[in-house]
């Protein structure tokens, strides 16, 4: 299990440390980089640490997405909150380096509502739940490497980053707002990146079905995650 730990808390890291980074530098240099790039870095990261790590933990890197699969019956419950502490910690270790890196940024690439937080939290509510719905479809069990669909996963997140990251932030991920947000202070809007994907996440649950065959959301056997 905590080989399935190490990999989530690694992963979660290579995560917030490229994509917040780009984030950062990008800020930086004046735009080197640009919204489309940032939103490249999410996306080839997350699909990078699917095949990296996908077939150790899953590679959720993302508590919306391991509450999704719990909810859908294919994690175990006994589970779910040492992956979320190992994400958060991945999350949190990832903002804690590039704060020694960059000791002038002021938000390290923290999330924030550009317009309403109405309008981030619907944004990032449907984002995730487009995200988590794509997961579930090609997801083919609790362990094997082929759990997310590198490519798949790793487009749904460079395209939603690429259109709506400049109104919500496209976080899509509660460690990834909560990393940055815990080391520079900057708790404003917070609530909305922590509630919105965990909400989005449920709904894919409840699109899946809508969809699949009956069956296609099984109770986990506790006994293929060991």
């Amino acid at each position: 299990m905590m080989k399935k730990y190490a990999a989530e808390l690694l992963g979660t890291f290579a995560l917030v440390f490229a994509g917040t980074g780009a984030i950062i530098i990008n800020d930086l240099t004046g735009g080197a980089i640009s919204n489309t790039g940032i939103a490249l870095t999410f996306g080839l990261v997350v699909m990078a640490m699917i095949y990296a790590l996908g077939d150790i933990s899953g590679a959720h890197l993302n508590p919306a997405v391991t509450f999704g699969f719990w909810v859908s019956g294919t994690f175990p419950i006994r589970m779910m909150l040492p992956y979320i502490l190992s994400q958060c910690a991945g999350a949190l270790s990832a903002s804690l380096v590039l704060r020694l890196l960059f000791l002038k940024h002021p938000t390290l690439g923290a999330t924030f509502p550009a317009g309403s937080v109405s309008q981030s939290f619907i944004l990032e509510a449907i984002l995730t739940f487009l995200l988590m719905f794509v997961i579930l479809n090609v997801s083919t069990g609790a362990k094997e490497k082929g759990l997310l669909n590198g490519a798949a996963i790793g487009a749904v997140v460079a395209l939603e980053a690429l259109f709506a990251g400049p109104i919500c932030g496209a976080s899509m991920n509660p460690a990834r707002s909560l990393g940055p947000a815990l080391v520079t202070g900057h708790m404003s809007g917070l609530w909305i990146y922590l509630t919105a994907p965990v909400l989005g996440a449920y709904l894919a649950h409840l699109g899946c079905r809508c969809v699949r065959e009956k069956g296609c959301c099984r109770i986990a056997d506790e006994a293929s995650c060991q």
